[in-house]
């Protein structure tokens, strides 16, 4: 049974979301500040936490760091904040999913699910994926260029492996969105995917100015080159 930790002060959220997942046959504790969710962090693992990021003696964001330090569970941040700055900083810092408040039990439930999803699959063998000069590990989540690694946030990560995976075809934005959150794309503003594009390019290409690896294909959306 996989174990969940809530950290969330609204009370009504809070319970919300604890009923919803334990009917789904989790393990579910709540934490209701940073404080607390230290204190269970400290004395145990989980496999998700969900987390709110504006909490009353700090914020969520140290309740991921504090996580990571310990382990490496899925991070799903539940926030009222719509900041497109807010959204990339927390899944920089290893965010899986971000969810903005007012939102549905039956989508959130489906979040959780798909976060969940992701985590547990482990492919049998490592696959290679080249895009160009890079070579993509998919087991390890490991990218080199000439033989340099790459390190990449977790959805930089995602959206370079969807890409390469369809390499030589166009990918609409919609598509992309679709692909990267497992369900509709519509939750997430559209220009945070040309934020991720953009330092995506900053990182693998060899003149983000002028990128040959990924394309943009104006009005529709990007391709990854074919290998020559």
């Amino acid at each position: 049974m996989s174990k969940i930790l809530i950290v969330e002060d609204d009370e009504n959220i809070a319970l919300g979301c604890e009923h919803c997942l334990r009917a789904e046959g989790f393990e579910i504790f709540v934490a209701n500040d940073v404080k607390t969710a230290k204190d269970y962090l400290s004395r145990n693992s989980y496999d998700c936490l969900i987390i709110d990021l504006g909490l009353p003696d700090g914020n969520g964001f140290e309740v991921c760091e504090f996580a990571k330090s310990k382990g490496n569970p899925a991070i799903i941040f539940l926030t009222a904040r719509d900041n497109e700055n807010d959204i990339v900083f927390g899944l920089d810092m290893g965010g899986d999913d971000y969810i903005t408040k007012p939102f549905g039990l039956k989508e959130f439930i489906s979040r959780v699910h798909a976060v969940m999803r992701r985590r547990n699959h482990h492919p049998d063998q490592e696959k290679i994926i080249t895009l160009g000069d890079l070579k993509i590990y998919s087991l390890k989540g490991k990218v080199y260029k000439k033989n340099q690694e790459i390190f990449l946030s977790t959805m930089e990560y995602r959206l370079l492996l969807t890409i390469a995976t369809k390499k030589g075809e166009i990918l609409k934005r919609d598509e992309l969105l679709d692909s990267l959150w497992d369900i509709g794309g519509d939750f997430i503003n559209d220009n945070t995917l040309t934020v991720y594009i953009k330092r995506l390019r900053e990182k693998i290409e060899d003149d983000p100015s002028d990128p040959r690896l990924i394309e943009t294909i104006r009005g529709i959306g990007y391709r990854g080159c074919k290998d020559e």
